[in-house]
């Protein structure tokens, strides 16, 4: 179902009584899953709404308002340095499930292409993220998001390999290194942390040089803390990633995970891997076509660099 801003706008009216609405817009960045809003009341105070747009989606939701009560908490006691969505309604709608309503967060999407070497924001994103993967387990636990060990994790990974290899749509080259990468025991040993899980350029808010808040924590589960660094390894100017990661290693404790850069890479790859089985799933042949070109560009990537290093 997809809903128009106007039936968003009233929807909050439902779920914040007394909020005046005077003006509605579509945020930038959507996403999927949800039908989003920005409401603009009478006094400006903006608000976003959320409505999901499929009973899957409305069970993603609630996992995700427990956890962020949860996370609202970490905030206000200091273990968090930014903010957090604070859902502060719920509209039912009549298809089952409910909307829910949070005053929209202080300030912009990272722009990676601005960040630059040294102590300013490329570290502190490093520092937020590392503060994300600091959170005791029992945060994610106690909502029933969900946990993996080490190992199940490993053989979550080699199942999407494996079903994107039954594609036929994988060049043979990224399908025999990601195995062997898969194959290397001494890789994935790694002590699971909460992870985000969908960090992302729209979902990290900057203002003043820091990191002011995180948004799109319904992916969050305990599992491997290089997933959260991939996108900033793959994505971010190459001069500013060894700023990142050293405020990052600096803000973790009894970090010793030696091959935590070697996993961030390769969820970077298979990330790749994923959105090709989207496309299949969903008949999207246009995800479909978007994916295989994208692989086609990392095999002759990794071939380049592969050539380079048997040769220097």
């Amino acid at each position: 179902m997809n809903r128009s801003p106007l039936a968003l706008a009233a929807l909050a009216t439902v779920a914040v009584p007394g909020l005046d609405a005077y003006d509605v817009r579509r945020p930038v960045h959507p996403g999927a899953d949800f039908d989003v809003a920005v409401v603009v009341d009478s006094v400006r105070q903006r608000w976003v709404v959320r409505a999901p747009q499929h009973p899957a989606a409305g069970a993603a939701l609630e996992a995700e308002v427990a956890l962020l009560d949860a996370l609202g908490t970490l905030v206000d006691d200091g273990r968090l340095p930014f903010a957090v969505p604070r859902p502060v309604g719920f509209a039912h709608l009549p298809e089952g499930g409910r909307a829910s309503v949070h005053r929209e967060l202080p300030g912009r999407a990272l722009q990676l292409e601005t960040l630059r070497p040294g102590p300013g924001l490329a570290a502190a994103v490093g520092r937020a993220v590392a503060a994300i993967h600091e959170l005791p387990t029992s945060v994610v636990e106690n909502v029933g998001l969900p946990v993996y060990d080490a190992a199940g994790y490993r053989e979550r990974r080699q199942a999407e390999v494996d079903e994107a290899a039954r594609t036929g749509l994988v060049p043979p080259s990224l399908l025999r290194r990601w195995e062997e990468l898969l194959e290397d025991v001494a890789m994935w040993r790694f002590r699971p942390t909460v992870v985000h899980g969908d960090l992302s350029s729209n979902h990290l808010l900057v203002a003043d040089g820091a990191v002011a808040g995180v948004l799109g924590w319904g992916s969050t589960m305990v599992a491997d803390p290089a997933d959260d660094l991939s996108w900033l390894l793959v994505a971010a100017p190459h001069d500013a990633v060894d700023a990142i990661l050293e405020a990052y290693l600096l803000r973790r404790t009894e970090l010793t995970d030696p091959h935590l850069a070697d996993r961030a890479l390769l969820a970077g790859e298979l990330a790749l891997a994923r959105w090709l089985l989207h496309g299949v799933r969903a008949h999207r042949q246009d995800v479909v076509d978007d994916a295989v070109q994208m692989l086609r560009d990392l095999e002759e990537h990794t071939l380049v660099d592969e050539a380079a290093g048997q040769y220097t």
